[in-house]
C-alpha cells in the first residue's frame, strides 16, 4: 500500500476498513487522476480481503469531506472524447463501490460536492454530521457541466426526479438537516460520534430497499410516463426561460436524467458521459472553468498579501442607509465581529437594524439558521448618534453621502475620536481616495472600500489605496473584506475606480439609445438576452437615478466628453425620478391588479417617461445592435482601465466585472471576451460606430496597439 499518497487505510478490530482521504498541500479534498487511481488500488485490496465486514469512507481534513473534482483535470481535456473518457472512468470506479460485496458507508463532515457527492451516492449508506459546515450538492452546472460520474442517474432514484433536478439545475448546496429529510442521508449525528456511528453501520449489512421520501402528489406524478413527461417538459421550459439559451448544461442534465429513467441505466450512463464530454468543450464551460481557476489563483495570491494584516476585531460604520446597514450586516453575520453603527438620526439606526432583522428572519423561516443564532448575530450590531464606543474601534467604514467635504470631515472626526492605529475606509463610489485623505493627520490609515448594492448579495468589493496608504492598511482591509465573505480586488485610485467606470459608460449608451427612440424594455431585454442579469436602465432604477447622476459629472471632469450623458438624464432627475427607492423611474413600481400581474409581471415600463422626454418610442434597431453598442463601450473602457493600470491584470478586471456588475460569466469577463471576440473585430466595430456617432466610440490606444502587434490580454502558449 506504499503507492498511496492521498489515502490511508486502517482495518479495525471488528474488520471494518476505514479509508481517509487527505490530499496533500490542499485546504480541501478534491478528486484528481491520482486520487481516482488510488481508489482503484484500494478497491483491489478490499476485494482481496475476505475478512472485511464493511468500509467507512471519511476525510482527513478538518472541515471538508470531498469538495469535488480537480478542475485542472477537466480543463486539461482538449477533446470531447478525452472528457467523455474521464467521465466513463469515474462511472466505472463508483460502480465498483456500488457493486461491492460488503457495505460502504460515507461518513460526511464538511463540504460534500460534485464528484465527492457522486462518490457518496455510490456508497450504500450516507451518514453526516449535524454541523452547519456540512453541505451537499452537485454544482457542476455552475461550471457549464453536468455531474459525470453517475450523479444524474443515482440521485433521482434516491430522492425523486423533481428534487434531484432542483439540486442539479441550480447547483445549490443542501444543508445536512434538509438532506436527511429528502432521503439523501440515512442518518445525522454530532460530529464527535460520526466516525464511530459509521463504523457500527458498516457491520449492519446492506440496507433494505428504501422508499423515496416525497409528497404523495410528487410520487404519483413520477410513477407514470405521462406525469414524468409533464415534469421533464416543464423543467425544460423553466430552464429556457431562465437561461435564455445562453447555458447548454441544464438541458443536457435533463436529457441525461430523462434517458436514465425512461430507457434504463445503461443508456443513462452513456448519455451522461457523452453530455459531459460535449459540455466540457463548449465556450461557456471553458469560460466558467477559467473563471473558477482565476478566482482560486486570485485568492491564493492575496493570501500572501494579507500575511502582515493587523487583526481588526471591532468595527464601526458611519451612516445607517442601505449601504451602511448592509455593511454592518455582513460584518456581524459573516465576519462575526461587533459593529458600532453611527447615524445622525435614530431613525437611520433603526432602519439599519430592521434591515438586518428582516434578512435574518428570512433565514430563520427558511430554516437556514436557528433563531438563537440569528439573535446572537443581530446583537453584534449596536447604534449611536454620537461617537460613544468609537475609542477602541480598529476599523471605521464610512458610508455617508457622496460629498467630498463631508467625507473629509468624517476623516478628521475619526482621527480625533479613535486610536492612532484606527483605519478609515471610505465606501465612496467615485471620489478619489487621495482627495478624501487630503488634510488627514494619518493618511496612511485612509483607504477606499467600495461595496456594491445590495451589500448582502453582491460578492465584490473594490479596495482602493492612495499613494500614501500603508501596506499594513491594505493587507488588513483585504483580510477584513474576505472575512465578510467578499471577493476583494485592488484597484488604482482614480475617479470611478474600475467597476463604476465601465458600468457608467455602458449605461450612458443605453440612455443614448433611449433618446434615439428605442423603447426601455427593448433596450433592457437586448442586454438580458446577451446574458446580463438585469438590463442597464432597470439597473439604474435599482441603484438610484439620483446616485447615477451624481457620479457622471465626476467622470466627465476626469475623462472627458465620452462620459457626457444625454440631456434627458437630467430631465428625468429633475422630475424626482429616483428609481425603485421612490417607486418612480424608468419603471412603474406601484402595485397592479393580480389579473394584470399574471399577464405581464411588474414592474412595467412607466410610459409617462416618453412624454417627459418628448420621445416617440418605437423599435428601429435590431436587438443585436442595441446590445452591441452598449457592450463594446464597456469593453473599450475596460481596455482603457487596463492600459492605465486601474486594474493590475486582465484576471482582476474579469473578476471585478463578473462579481461587481454581473458581466455574463459564460463570456469569461471583458478581457477574455475581447480575446475570444477578436481585438481586430472589436476595433473594426468601434471605428464603425465612431464614424456614425462620434468620438465616444474611439478605440482605446491599447486595442490599436494589440491589433498591430497581434497580442492578446491572455497570452496563449504559442505567444
Amino acid at each position: 500500500m506504499n503507492k498511496l499518497q492521498h489515502f490511508t487505510l486502517a482495518i479495525e478490530a471488528n474488520q471494518v476498513a476505514v479509508i481517509r482521504l487527505n490530499v496533500p498541500d490542499e485546504s480541501m479534498n478534491v478528486l484528481s487522476r491520482q486520487t481516482m487511481q488510488e481508489i482503484e488500488i484500494l478497491l483491489d485490496e478490499i476485494e482481496k480481503n475476505n475478512q472485511l465486514q464493511g468500509v467507512v469512507l471519511a476525510s482527513g481534513k478538518p472541515d471538508s469531506f470531498i469538495a469535488g473534482a480537480d478542475i485542472n483535470m477537466i480543463s486539461a481535456c482538449k477533446k470531447t472524447e478525452d472528457a467523455e473518457d474521464l467521465a466513463k472512468a469515474g462511472q466505472a470506479i463508483f460502480a465498483r463501490v456500488e457493486k461491492s460485496r460488503i457495505p460502504f458507508v460515507a461518513a460526511i463532515h464538511g463540504l460534500c460536492l460534485g464528484g465527492g457527492l457522486e462518490f457518496a451516492l455510490a456508497c450504500h449508506y450516507r451518514i453526516a454530521s449535524d454541523d452547519e459546515k456540512t453541505q451537499l450538492g452537485l454544482p457542476e452546472v455552475k461550471l457549464g457541466l453536468l455531474p459525470g460520474s453517475g450523479g444524474t442517474q443515482r440521485l433521482p432514484r434516491l430522492i425523486g426526479i423533481q428534487a434531484a433536478l432542483d439540486i442539479m439545475l441550480t447547483g445549490k448546496q443542501v444543508r445536512a438537516k434538509s438532506a436527511l429529510k429528502m432521503g439523501l442521508l440515512d442518518d445525522l449525528v454530532p460530529n464527535s460520534i460520526l466516525l464511530d456511528t459509521a463504523k457500527t453501520l458498516a457491520t449492519c449489512g446492506f440496507p433494505k430497499r428504501r422508499d423515496i421520501k416525497q409528497a404523495a402528489w410528487a410520487k404519483a406524478l413520477e410513477k407514470n410516463s405521462f406525469g414524468r413527461g409533464l415534469l421533464f417538459d416543464q423543467a425544460l421550459k423553466q430552464v429556457e426561460k431562465k437561461t435564455l439559451g445562453n447555458y447548454p448544461a441544464p438541458k443536457k442534465i435533463i436529457q441525461a436524467v430523462r434517458t436514465g429513467i425512461e430507457n434504463g441505466l445503461v443508456q443513462g450512463y452513456q448519455v451522461e458521459a457523452k453530455g459531459f464530454g460535449e459540455l466540457s468543450q463548449t465556450s461557456q464551460s471553458q469560460a466558467l472553468q477559467q473563471l473558477f481557476l482565476a478566482t482560486t489563483a486570485h485568492k491564493k495570491a492575496q493570501s500572501l498579501l494579507i500575511e502582515n494584516a493587523q487583526s481588526l476585531n471591532k468595527v464601526a460604520v458611519l451612516g445607517g442607509g442601505l449601504m451602511g446597514g448592509g455593511i454592518a450586516h455582513v460584518t456581524a453575520t459573516k465576519a462575526a465581529l461587533p459593529v458600532r453603527l453611527k447615524d445622525i438620526n435614530p431613525e437611520g439606526i433603526l432602519s439599519a437594524l430592521n434591515h438586518s432583522y428582516s434578512l435574518l428572519d428570512k433565514k430563520v423561516k427558511r430554516r437556514f439558521i436557528r433563531k438563537t443564532a440569528a439573535q446572537k448575530q443581530l446583537s453584534l450590531i449596536t447604534g449611536t448618534t454620537d461617537y460613544s464606543g468609537f475609542a477602541n474601534r480598529d476599523l471605521v467604514v464610512e458610508a455617508v453621502f457622496e460629498d467630498l467635504e463631508l467625507k473629509q470631515k468624517m476623516v478628521k472626526e475619526i482621527e480625533a475620536e479613535c486610536q492612532a492605529e484606527t483605519i478609515f475606509a471610505s465606501n465612496t463610489s467615485s471620489l478619489p481616495i487621495a482627495d478624501i485623505a487630503d488634510g488627514a493627520a494619518r493618511p496612511e490609515n485612509v483607504i477606499g472600500l467600495h461595496y456594491f448594492s445590495p451589500v448582502e448579495k453582491m460578492p465584490l468589493v473594490e479596495v482602493i489605496p492612495h499613494e500614501k496608504t500603508s501596506e499594513k492598511t491594505i493587507a488588513s482591509v483585504l483580510d477584513f473584506a474576505r472575512k465578510q465573505g467578499k471577493t476583494p480586488i485592488l484597484v488604482k485610485d482614480c475617479a470611478g475606480f474600475y467597476v463604476n467606470r465601465i458600468l457608467a459608460i455602458y449605461i450612458n449608451e443605453a440612455a443614448q439609445l433611449l433618446m434615439e427612440g428605442e423603447p426601455i424594455d427593448v433596450i433592457d431585454n437586448a442586454l438580458l438576452q446577451t446574458g446580463f442579469p438585469v438590463g442597464p436602465l432597470k439597473l439604474l432604477d435599482e441603484v438610484g437615478i439620483d446616485i447615477g447622476t451624481k457620479i457622471i459629472p465626476i467622470l466627465v471632469e476626469a475623462y472627458g466628453e465620452r462620459f457626457k450623458p444625454p440631456a434627458g438624464l437630467n430631465t428625468i432627475k429633475d422630475d424626482d425620478r429616483k428609481g425603485k427607492k421612490n417607486k418612480k423611474g424608468f419603471y412603474n413600481y406601484r402595485k397592479q391588479n393580480k389579473w394584470l400581474e399574471k399577464i405581464k409581471p411588474s414592474p412595467l415600463v412607466d410610459e409617462s417617461i416618453y412624454d417627459l422626454l418628448n420621445i416617440d418610442a418605437a423599435q428601429s434597431l435590431n436587438t443585436e445592435e442595441i446590445a452591441e453598442r452598449c457592450l463594446v463601450q464597456m469593453l473599450n473602457e475596460a481596455a482603457r482601465c487596463f492600459e492605465e493600470g486601474v486594474v493590475a491584470s486582465a484576471q482582476e478586471g474579469d473578476i471585478g466585472a463578473i462579481f461587481g456588475i454581473g458581466f455574463p460569466p459564460f463570456l469569461g469577463g471583458p478581457f477574455r471576451y475581447i480575446d475570444a471576440y477578436g481585438i481586430d473585430k472589436l476595433v473594426e466595430r468601434l471605428q464603425s460606430y465612431q464614424l456614425r456617432f462620434g468620438a465616444r466610440f474611439e478605440p482605446a490606444q491599447i486595442l490599436l496597439d494589440y491589433e498591430v502587434e497581434n497580442r492578446r490580454f491572455y497570452p496563449t502558449e504559442s505567444d
